[in-house]
This record gives C-alpha cells, structure tokens and sequence, in this order.
C-alpha cells in the first residue's frame, strides 16, 4: 500500500510537469530548476548572474523555500520579477507549486524562467518540475564526495557549479576526485568552477547559459 501511494504521487507531479513543460514550450520560454543544498550559494549565484545576462532577455524567478521570502526579496532587487513559491515544511518544489507560481506570471512574456529550488540534495532530484535542464550548485565547504552520496542529483542534471573555490585552499574538496565521481554517474554534464565573491569562471558559466537559450 505505502508502494502504491507513493508512485501515485509521483504520478500526479509528473502529469502537471508534463503540462507545465508544454505550457513552457508553447509560449518559448526555457524553464531551468536549480538545485543544491542549503547554503552552497544559489541565491548568490543568481544574483551574480542576472545582471550579466544578455540586455534585452525576459527573465523571471520563482524561489522556493519552507519559509520567509529573503530569496525572492534579493532577486527582486535586481529588478528580475520573483515569485516566492513556499512549501510549509516540504523539503522540495512540485510541479503544482510551480503552476500556481505561473498563476502570477505571464511566461508567454518571458524567454527564460530560473526556479531556484528548495536547500537539499535529495528529494527535489525525484520531482520533474516541468524543467528544460537542471543545474546543481556545490559549494567546496560540503566535500567532494556528495556524488557518491547523492548520485540522482548528479545524474540528472545538464550542469554542476562548484561554488566558493576562493575557499579552496581552506579546504580538503579534491576537484580531480570530484570530477571523477561526477563522471561515472553523468558524462554529459558540464562542470563549472566559479566563485561568485570573486568573479572567477562566471565567464565560461554564463557563456553556456547564454547558449543553452540560443540554441533551444
């Protein structure tokens, strides 16, 4: 019974994925759901990044979180339309909180849609949101061995950001190791080395950004 409840759950959240993907689609908007945990520096990486898009791109932000709306109010001050989805208590987004966040914007207005997802490494990698790509964020501070722990967050996504490498000499993170581990879950992801306090590999980062867009 516990099975069954919960592959109908996971059936409900695929369904409005599915229908939040052609909603995406329809109105050519790409739609990105940022993952990782709390603390590896996803907000800050957003705004690190806003403001060095191409002038002219149609961006918006739904922020999830259990509570407070501190992540949307930061994005808002970029001048980026935030939406803040929260989950009372749920460790992850939904594709039905993210339709409800599409109640409050027009995506037919926008070219790109960034859903920062809730602080954790585990359960929002089950739940399609209705996503064209995922990206995960790691900061050095967690450890290179977060692959090997948490392998469906890894595999999943089209690229991973290692954060805070201004910290590495703080650090044991061994990025050969890291990337070794990244490579036998997801061949195909790109990895990014970047510290948003400095500016070191944003380049390169928003550079694959900018083309994952055009070429969609």
């Amino acid at each position: 019974m516990r099975v069954e409840i919960v592959k109908k759950v996971l059936q409900s959240n695929d369904n409005a994925a599915n229908e939040n993907r052609a909603r995406f689609d329809a109105a050519g908007v790409t739609c990105i759901n940022l993952l990782g945990g709390a603390g590896c520096g996803k907000t800050t990486l957003l705004e690190a990044t806003l403001p060095r898009l191409t002038d002219g791109l149609r961006i918006a932000v739904f922020e999830g979180d259990l509570a407070t709306t501190r992540d949307a109010e930061r994005v808002a001050a970029l001048g980026v339309p935030a939406v803040q989805l929260l989950t009372d208590g749920g460790c992850h987004l939904t594709a039905t909180l993210v339709q409800e966040g599409l109640q409050r914007i027009a995506p037919e207005e926008l070219d790109l849609l960034i859903v920062e997802n809730v602080g954790n490494l585990i359960c929002p990698a089950s739940f399609d949101l209705g996503e064209h790509a995922r990206i995960a964020v790691l900061s050095v501070a967690e450890g290179h061995d977060k692959p090997v722990k948490y392998p469906l967050m890894f595999t999943l996504c089209e690229a991973i950001i290692v954060n805070k490498i201004d910290m590495l000499s703080l650090s044991d993170f061994d990025m050969a190791a890291f990337q070794r581990a990244v490579t036998g879950l997801n061949q195909k992801a790109r990895i990014f080395q970047v510290s948003c306090k400095t500016g070191e590999g944003m380049d390169g980062w928003i550079s694959w950004l900018e083309s994952e867009l055009r070429n969609r």
